[in-house]
């Protein structure tokens, strides 16, 4: 019975009762139930085995359950959890059991031996249940400890959380940046997860920079939402390839992590041009300069804009132009009838012919060289023209002119109709959309739209592309069409072949979609940029589907009258609006368009006045000015600072006047310069008040309290800090007072706190003059210097370390550390005579004293037999040759300059790809310069196809001598030349006539004399042989006649002769442009240099266009003709050649006999007479007399006839009034052999 145990009591001795299902554990339930009885009975039995058989049975036979329900054996403990199966000690028969009769199973029963093996079985059972017991016991105090452990652990966390200050930990990333490689113009955005309390403050920093998002609107956007914290750049160019930083801080420590952004190109991948170049030109480094560079542009439409920039290039080499490409929006423009580029070699322009709306966008030209690109960008606006401009509320008109063509699978040419336009709609529609109707079914259409408004009606917009009407269906068959290639769309509506949907969005046609109409766009925010231009800026619409873009209008204030500022849409949430008026007050609203149509106007900014925006300036000191500090406020908002604004009134005879702003974004330092960069009326000797407002995420606070009248009076003697960089590269502070006392202290403050022992500086005081000297410059230093004077009539002064600043200073600091030898041209290479390499830079400036030391893979070489060296050190040249380069020559090649303390170096790696191209190269150039010391070619073995369809192989050689000699070979066994070699004009010819298959074969011209010799070789084998006799074809089809009709006994004729006929021409004949099928009725033939096809007894049905193909392995050449009726037409001219009769169809001969053959010829003017034999033209001679007499008799005979001459003959006269030719067929046999057997 062990195979019934379950599969989780075989592998698990204390199994979970969580294996069983509800199924299991329901009907273990009713077995619990039915066997309370046995179970007990069966306990407490302490008797024979027979009596606890008999009870098990009786009690089956008593019990109320159902009659085909069984006892239980599961093992049981006092609180009836089964733990465990009670095995039976048998069942089924007696018989089955033992195999004994019924006598000899009662003794067996009673004996004492059987008595003690069932005791000894209780006692086991009763020992495993102990254990079962035990073990279980053990379980449930292991659970009850882990249970008790988590409880105590969940109390201390809670009286944790009691107490503020163990909640309180330094911020922790959860999840930390991850670093990005983008294509350029794409988006990235950079996120982690921060844990902290206090809550932390999160900064983002560009290359230990901080990020101000609101320095350069729409480029970076910052967020922050339950503990997750994001960066996001929008349109990454090369200038975001950094290193980003994050910092998280609060009261008890920081911590920071970093990623980095890559952001690359598409187009190098693209242009396999640019590493052409950059073989070729082995480490010359372009240096690109895009100079008087065109800006914002206007134009009206109809009318031609063009603009352009010029481009420096250094240096200047000939043979290397840059590739010069424009792109509108992202998109790269291509020459058409409406944009026209020019490259002049210093400047490059682009035109634009007939203006239209849907030519505004940004353009940008792209210069590439090898060494990369460079890139200029400028907005082009187009106007409609005064008074025609499309307004709100205006009318629409659709039409189409009577242009037809033909559906493209058709292959016909396009029908030109009339091109007067048709009006689609007899009233202006409100509605950029319109189904027309009344159109052909299977024509084609083109599509225009104009706006009218009361000012009049627009010009129209270009033509859509050509569409098709008919059946949708139809047009699944076919296949489809690329859509939104034009600036109208056309399509489908209902299904019927008759209707059009056009969808039109400001000039714009679109495919009607199943989409919303998108709400109003969120707040404007207009920003200053320039005297002409504001930054626009707002919320994207919500919940958009379909988005083309955003429409902007701008409107001076108070006149309610709106103008577009774009007339394409825009994708992002950003544009520059331009052409705006100085000084005037502008206010914008912004709306958002997709298919479905455009949304509500958002709601009106605020207004700004144009004019140039205030920049964050470099801080550099000027005069006059002042320098105002201010403590933190004492109650912050609960919100963090993040910036200042400083507000100042003029005092004139005590009386303030009115307030103004000094900065118009906010300063992040308590501390501000005010100048007169700031203030332009800013007055010398007059009184200023001022006072402070402080930011946070809420807004703006109230001001604080106004400063006291302040004068502004530069006072006599007053100097300013100086920076200065000694010869050392060391930076410093430098301030000099000339009115100073005995008692008098210089007293130097970074950000207007005092440094009393700095760390990053040493300060030195010698006489009236102090100093600051940085240790370690870095960004850590940035900020506000100032240095007072005690015991002075107010002396001092204070400079601001900008950014800028400080990488210039840091930049002379470096150039005077290490002062660099200026270089002309980096180190290169170039190719010369017998294929040496030379190596060559050029410095722009050197002394006497200059040294030089040339490195290979950093091993120094010196001038010997392999290298030679030059260096001038007047001009700065420096040269290195060597005669040809090993494969120990690959690697890196290094020219390290010294002048006194001066130095450069600049190296060239040739190794991989580029030196085996190189190294291929120089050895090259010396097989040919060796070459060229004797006999030589200067054009190798080529071929020619004479109009005669003769093969010429002609060669072009040089530096010949009266003893040079030049040898012909074909397939290694020379040619024996009849005529004797000019070497006058350089040309050497063999010429092959009728060539045929047997003529292939490997051509060869060797030239040779005391100075040695040239091999020239040309293959005429398979493909190069096919080649040939392909161009011998084009030749022989071009000499083809036109196909002509002639009328003969038998039927029709058509024909046509060529100036030579090759067996291996493919010809090929058509009937209504479908081959020819050959019959015994239509035959086709060659005759001499005649291509016939011959129709028998012709019908009505072989009327029609014929026509005759050569194929020449290209396009062929086809010659046609029209047989309606000329063949009656030849027949009426009684003077054309005919044969009149006389031949015979077969002559049968015996060897050695002769052969005589006479027919009539009939023809005036007499014809001329061919005989041909297997289509070949003969010759009269001994063996073949051919006689032509009187101009009627014809005969030909054939002396001592052998096999060879068995096969077809036929004889051909022509005259001006047509051709004809009769055949018969010779067969010679051996007088051993059967009569007619052909040989």
């Amino acid at each position: 019975m062990s195979g019934s145990i379950p599969f989780y009591q075989k592998h698990h001795r204390h199994y979970d009762r969580g294996y069983r299902s509800r199924e299991t554990e329901s009907a273990i339930s009713q077995y619990q139930q039915s066997s309370n009885t046995y179970s007990s009975h069966s306990s407490k039995s302490t008797k024979g085995i027979r009596a606890a058989t008999y009870t098990a049975l009786d009690e089956g036979g008593l019990s109320p359950l159902p009659k085909r329900a069984k006892p239980t054996y599961l093992a049981m403990d006092k609180e009836n959890q089964i733990i465990g199966y009670v095995v039976p000690i048998f069942r089924g028969s007696h018989e089955f059991e033992s195999g004994l009769s019924d006598t000899e199973e009662a003794r067996a029963k009673e004996s004492a031996g059987y008595l003690a093996r069932r005791d000894l079985f209780a006692r086991g059972m009763e020992s495993e249940r102990i254990e079962h017991k035990s073990r279980r016991t053990v379980v449930r105090e292991s659970a009850e400890r882990i249970s008790l452990s988590k409880r105590i652990h969940e109390n201390e966390e809670y009286h944790k959380r009691l107490n503020e200050d163990s909640l309180m930990h330094t911020p922790e990333f959860v999840i930390k940046p991850r670093s990005h490689t983008v294509w350029e113009k794409q988006c990235v955005r950079l996120h982690c997860t921060i844990s902290g309390w206090p809550e932390p403050r999160v900064v983002w920093y560009k290359n230990n920079v901080s990020i101000d998002p609101m320095a350069k609107p729409g480029k970076y956007k910052v967020e922050s939402s339950y503990s997750v914290h994001a960066l996001e750049i929008n349109k990454c160019d090369f200038d975001d390839t950094a290193q980003y930083r994050v910092s998280a801080m609060n009261s008890k420590g920081e911590t920071s992590a970093f990623a980095s952004v890559v952001v690359k190109s598409r187009f190098e991948m693209n242009h396999p041009k640019i590493f052409l170049m950059r073989t070729l030109t082995y480490g010359v480094k372009f240096e690109t300069h895009i100079v008087e560079k065109f800006g914002v542009s206007f134009g009206l439409e109809g009318e031609t804009l063009s603009f352009g920039c010029s481009v420096i290039i250094y240096p200047s080499l000939q043979r290397f132009q840059p590739e010069i490409e424009w792109y509108r929006d992202d998109k790269l423009l291509v020459p058409s009838k409406w944009v026209q580029m020019h490259w002049s070699g210093d400047r490059a322009t682009l035109t634009l012919s007939h203006l239209n709306k849907e030519d505004e966008g940004l353009y940008t030209l792209r210069v590439i060289t090898k060494s990369g690109f460079e890139t200029h960008s400028a907005y082009v606006f187009v106007r409609g023209l005064t008074g025609l401009e499309q307004h709100e509320g205006g009318y629409f008109w659709v039409n189409y002119p009577f242009k037809l063509y033909f559906p493209p699978f058709s292959r016909c040419r396009c029908e030109v109709g009339m091109t007067h336009w048709a009006q689609c709609n007899d009233t202006p529609v409100k509605f950029a959309r319109f189904p027309v109707t009344g159109l052909v079914e299977g024509r084609s259409y083109v599509f225009r739209v104009r706006a009218v408004n009361k000012a009049g009606m627009s010009h129209p917009s270009r033509v859509s592309e050509p569409v098709d009407a008919m059946d949708p269906a139809d047009r699944t068959r076919k296949g489809t069409s690329a859509p939104w290639t034009g600036q109208i769309i056309v399509t489908e509506e209902e299904p019927v072949g008759e209707k059009f949907q056009i969808k039109i969005i400001s000039n714009r046609l679109f495919c009607h979609l199943p989409a919303d109409i998108p709400s109003a766009p969120g707040r404007v925010v207009p920003t200053r940029n320039t005297d002409t231009s504001v930054v626009v800026s707002w919320e994207a619409s919500r919940d958009v589907k379909e988005l083309v873009g955003y429409y902007i209008e701008s409107s001076i204030a108070g006149s309610n009258t709106w103008e577009p500022c774009n007339n394409k849409p825009v994708k992002g949430t950003r544009f520059i609006c331009h052409g705006l008026t100085t000084g005037e007050s502008y206010v914008f609203r912004v709306r958002a368009v997709n298919a479905a149509g455009i949304s509500e106007f958002s709601q009106e900014s605020e207004a700004i006045t144009v004019k140039a925006a205030i920049g964050n300036g470099d801080y550099k000191t000027s005069s006059p000015s002042m320098v105002l500090a201010w403590k933190q406020p004492t109650f912050i908002g609960g919100a963090d600072i993040t910036g200042y604004f400083v507000d100042y009134r003029e005092v004139i005879g005590g009386v303030p006047g009115k307030w103004h702003e000094a900065n118009i974004k906010s300063v992040s330092e308590r501390a501000y310069r005010v100048s007169r960069t700031f203030i332009k009326d800013l007055k010398m000797g007059e009184s200023y008040v001022f006072r402070v407002r402080a930011q946070n995420k809420a807004g703006v606070g109230k001001a604080s309290d106004p400063t006291e009248p302040v004068e502004a009076v530069t006072k006599p003697g007053t100097t300013e800090i100086v920076v200065n960089v000694d010869d050392d590269g060391v930076i410093s502070l430098n301030f000099e007072c000339s009115n100073l006392t005995a008692d008098s202290k210089f007293v130097w403050s970074k950000n207007y706190m005092e440094m009393t022992e700095p760390e990053r500086m040493t300060l030195e005081t010698k006489g009236n003059k102090s100093k600051a000297i940085f240790k370690t410059p870095s960004e850590e230093d940035l900020g506000i210097y100032s240095c007072f004077v005690t015991h002075t009539d107010g002396a001092s002064a204070s400079y601001t370390l900008s950014e800028e600043t400080l990488k210039e200073l840091l930049k002379i600091s470096h150039d005077h550390k290490f002062p660099i030898i200026p270089l002309k041209t980096e180190l290169a290479v170039e190719l010369l005579e017998k294929g040496r390499v030379r190596f060559w830079l050029q410095a722009e400036k050197i002394s006497a004293n200059g040294k030089v030391e040339y490195v290979f893979n950093d091993n120094v070489i010196h001038q010997g037999e392999k290298y030679k060296m030059n260096f001038d050190k007047n001009t700065g040249t420096i040269e290195m040759f060597m005669e040809s380069l090993g494969k120990e020559d690959e690697g890196t090649f290094t020219f390290q300059l010294q002048d006194g303390k001066a130095t450069n170096q600049s190296s060239l790696v040739l190794i991989g790809d580029v030196f085996k191209q190189l190294q291929k190269e120089s050895e090259f150039q010396k097989k040919e310069w060796i070459r060229k010391q004797g006999p030589h070619f200067v054009e190798y073995l080529g071929y020619e196809v004479t109009p005669e369809c003769c093969v010429r192989l002609k060669c072009k050689v040089a530096n010949m001598k009266k003893d040079s000699v030049a040898l012909w070979y074909k397939d290694g066994r020379e040619i024996k030349v009849n005529e004797k070699l000019d070497f006058s004009e350089g040309v050497l010819t063999l010429e092959i006539a009728q060539i045929s298959r047997k003529d292939a074969g490997i051509y060869e011209v060797v030239l040779k004399d005391d100075r040695g010799k040239d091999t020239s070789t040309l293959n005429l084998t398979d493909q190069g042989f096919k080649d040939l006799m392909n161009q011998v074809f084009s030749v022989i089809a071009n000499s083809s006649t036109p196909l002509k009709i002639q009328s003969t006994e038998e039927g029709i004729r058509l024909y046509t002769f060529v100036s030579y006929y090759n067996d291996e021409l493919h010809v090929t004949w058509h009937h209504k442009d479908a081959a020819i099928a050959f019959t015994e009725r239509i035959k086709s033939g060659v005759v001499g240099e005649q291509l016939w096809l011959q129709i028998s007894e012709p019908t009505e049905k072989d009327k029609g266009k014929y026509a005759i193909e050569f194929f020449d392995g290209k396009g062929g050449l086809r010659r046609t003709v029209e047989l309606a009726g000329q063949g009656e037409e030849t027949c009426s001219k009684p003077n054309r050649a005919r044969v009149a009769g006389g031949l015979p169809d077969v002559v049968t001969i015996q060897e050695g006999k002769s052969l005589n053959l006479t027919c009539n010829i009939w023809g005036d003017p007499v014809p001329e007479v061919t005989w041909l034999k297997n289509e070949r033209e003969m010759v009269s001679n001994d063996h073949y007399i051919l006689k032509f007499e009187s101009g009627k008799f014809a005969s030909f005979t054939i002396t001592s006839v052998s096999t060879s001459d068995s096969g077809k003959y036929s004889i051909l006269v022509k005259n001006k009034y047509g051709t004809e030719s009769g055949d018969f067929t010779v067969s010679v046999f051996i007088p051993d052999e059967e009569p007619g057997k052909k040989k």
